[in-house]
């Protein structure tokens, strides 16, 4: 979607291109949802941070695809991947959890990732990078709404209303961006895809919640990371330098090490309780 996102952002206005997704992937859900969930799609408990949640992921999307328009998507990928030590830094205050020396130890080795990737001389440009760390920071926070609203809120109402709210949102805007003719076919089948792509990709990945842990699923995502060098290469011809290279092998060391501490954490917890 990111690869996809990026081909497109060349070529139209960013609102333009993130009003589409998600407008796609609203009508999606209503199509192949409604019918059957009726008006549990629309349910929520605590509706003002539902849709702040919703809101923090349309911001991210907007950034990211922002970013996009001037940084390769491998770059701009492990910049996003800062999102989980964030988490880990902002638990503490946000959600009064403990957080651990060790947990502090690889948010501190993300960041000189980050730094690695967008050091002095790399070639990136500077606004570019500020927006994919704003993109983290969002992202960041969606993730922490996520897990306080888990406790109350149906996952498919959550899904639903992130893609809501990006559909009314840049939808809005679209009269003001949206001037030119009708873009040919082919651009019209990347935009829908877009859509499809964000909408069962964020089903899947709430799907697999349901069956395993969040600590276990983490290490998992930081394979985006080979996929975006992979289609950075193919399709726009770019190849990270060593530094860069470096510096996402350890944005992706310290995620992962983050989700399995916290995984071999929550072990312990459950062969206390069992004794």
């Amino acid at each position: 979607m990111d690869t996809t996102t990026k081909y497109l952002a060349a070529r139209y206005p960013a609102p333009m291109v993130v009003a589409l997704r998600y407008i796609v992937q609203c009508l999606l859900m209503l199509v192949l949802l409604y019918p059957s969930q009726g008006r549990r799609l629309f349910q929520t408990q605590r509706t003002d941070l539902v849709l702040i949640r919703a809101g923090c992921l349309a911001v991210a999307s907007m950034c990211l695809t922002l970013a996009l328009q001037r940084m390769p998507v491998a770059e701009s990928t492990a910049i996003v991947f800062l999102s989980p030590m964030l988490v880990v830094l902002m638990a503490g205050p946000v959600l009064r959890e403990y957080v651990t020396r060790f947990g502090l130890m690889a948010a501190v080795a993300g960041f000189v990732g980050v730094l690695l990737i967008a050091r002095p001389g790399a070639g990136l440009d500077a606004v570019g990078v500020l927006l994919a760390i704003c993109a983290a920071t969002a992202n960041a926070v969606y993730q922490l709404l996520s897990r306080v609203l888990a406790t109350t809120e149906r996952t498919i109402a959550l899904l639903f209303y992130t893609a809501l709210v990006g559909a009314v949102g840049y939808g809005a805007l679209l009269p003001w961006f949206w001037t030119g003719p009708l873009p040919p076919l082919t651009h019209l089948a990347l935009f829908c895809s877009t859509g499809v792509l964000g909408g069962v990709g964020h089903f899947l990945f709430t799907a697999a919640h349901r069956h395993t842990a969040a600590s276990a699923l983490a290490p998992l995502q930081y394979a985006q990371l080979v996929w975006a060098s992979f289609l950075g290469w193919l399709v726009f011809g770019h190849i990270p330098d060593g530094p860069g290279v470096l510096g996402m092998m350890i944005v992706a060391v310290s995620g992962g090490a983050v989700a399995m501490r916290s995984r071999l954490a929550a072990r312990t917890l459950e062969q206390a309780a069992a004794n």
